[in-house]
């Protein structure tokens, strides 16, 4: 009898400490952060400069209008050392304060950051066929949308 009230009252501390944990899980342990788009883009061999020039010219004056405009947070351009010729070599980063205000299919930012792109780029049309010359030596692989969780 007593070994059958012992593990009675074994299995209700456990079942206390289940219910316990699973209000801790109801409740998110993080803030959801900025979030940022990641482009994937491999330069050809012998283009890297040429590359990088492109960015230095058109890409980070376009970057610092639109983080002047307060449609972007930050950018960052990283680079990478593929272990395939497949994969990536450089990151274009660029981080909005929260999913609304990210450009594309899923932001709402898309129109002004188009308005800024023309003010500092040029029209559509000119920065369309800019994108075919720098796709003779350069692949953008795809980009995803990346969250930062800010732990409590």
């Amino acid at each position: 009898m007593c070994l059958a009230a012992s593990c009675l009252a074994a299995s209700s501390l456990s079942l206390n400490a289940r219910a316990q944990d699973a209000r801790a899980q109801d409740v998110p342990q993080y803030t959801d952060g900025p979030v940022t788009d990641v482009e994937y883009v491999h330069v050809e061999y012998g283009h890297f400069e040429t590359y990088i020039d492109w960015l230095n010219s058109t890409w980070k004056p376009t970057m610092e209008a639109a983080k002047k405009a307060g449609l972007i947070v930050d950018y960052k351009v990283l680079r990478a050392t593929p272990k395939t010729p497949d994969q990536p070599n450089i990151y274009l980063m660029i981080t909005y304060k929260n999913m609304a205000a990210s450009v594309g299919d899923n932001g709402d930012k898309s129109a002004e950051f188009e308005a800024v792109t023309e003010k500092v780029i040029g029209s559509l049309e000119f920065q369309n066929k800019k994108r075919v010359e720098r796709g003779e030596y350069r692949k953008v692989l795809g980009s995803e949308l990346v969250r930062e969780l800010i732990l409590k």
